[in-house]
């Protein structure tokens, strides 16, 4: 009954929570005050009521219209409450009631706010990467995985995918990533660790192949189409963070499986 209750107040939680993330991914990349003015719709700037406020709810009872002008309101504000509850419900059990808890529930929405804005605008905020980078490391004195491997993992997050891009700049003459997703990966780096966020970005490189790759040829896109790198480093990130066990042995499994390929091969 307990663990009922807590995970309902948690998943509750979420929906607040996700309500306000859609605040930031809307205005930060305008620049804008995420504290003022309050929320209104972003058609006729008419301040919204409290009842226009609930989340999913209001969205579904307004059918995604404004109540006033009557115009669209994007299908992504429901979504991302509803993703932000369901990966606060997943945290519960993942983790626990432990101080481990509250660190990946800031991970998450931190991952949410950027899957959502390099989706959209091909950005990835320093508003949003830098002080994770910073609090990444501060809190892995004292929490897992602890200062070296947060260390190491922002250095390897960073560092090693920004000399791969400048070496793919040189010999192809165009950017393959972006500087905001070394940032975003050693951000990941400083809160994951080693070698979670390696495991990251050979996820995220899977996904950007599969997904990006198949979204460019069914709309016959040229292939040098930018895709946003970060909203694939940002599910990896989620899957390293909240299975990070069954991620750690899949890691080892393919290492070993590699290493014994190799000796075979030589």
């Amino acid at each position: 009954m307990r663990s009922g209750l807590i995970a309902a107040l948690l998943s509750g939680l979420g929906l607040v929570v996700g309500s306000f993330l859609n605040v930031v991914i809307y205005r930060l990349p305008h620049g804008a005050s995420v504290a003022w003015p309050a929320s209104h719709c972003t058609s006729c700037r008419r301040p919204l009521r409290w009842y226009e406020n609930v989340p999913i709810v209001s969205w579904i009872a307004l059918r995604g219209r404004c109540r006033t002008c009557h115009a669209r309101i994007s299908v992504q504000y429901p979504l991302v409450e509803a993703a932000t509850a369901a990966l606060f419900l997943a945290a519960y059990y993942a983790f626990g009631l432990t101080p481990l808890l509250p660190v990946r529930l800031a991970f998450a929405c931190a991952m949410i706010v950027l899957f959502a804005i390099d989706l959209e605008h091909q950005i990835l905020p320093n508003e949003i990467t830098l002080p994770g980078i910073v609090i990444g490391l501060a809190l892995s004195i004292f929490l897992p995985p602890g200062w070296k491997s947060s260390m190491l993992g922002m250095l390897v997050g960073g560092l090693f995918p920004f000399l791969i891009a400048e070496i793919y700049l040189r010999v192809r003459g165009r950017e393959g990533m972006g500087m905001g997703d070394f940032k975003m990966l050693a951000m990941v780096g400083a809160f994951l660790g080693w070698p979670l966020v390696w495991v990251t970005l050979i996820l995220a490189c899977v996904l950007g192949i599969v997904i990006g790759g198949g979204v460019l040829l069914l709309s016959r896109r040229g292939m040098a189409t930018r895709i946003p790198f970060g909203t694939f480093i940002a599910v990896a990130a989620l899957v390293c963070a909240y299975a990070e066990p069954s991620v750690i042995r899949w890691y080892q499994h393919a290492v070993q499986a590699y290493l014994a390929w190799a000796g075979l091969a030589s």
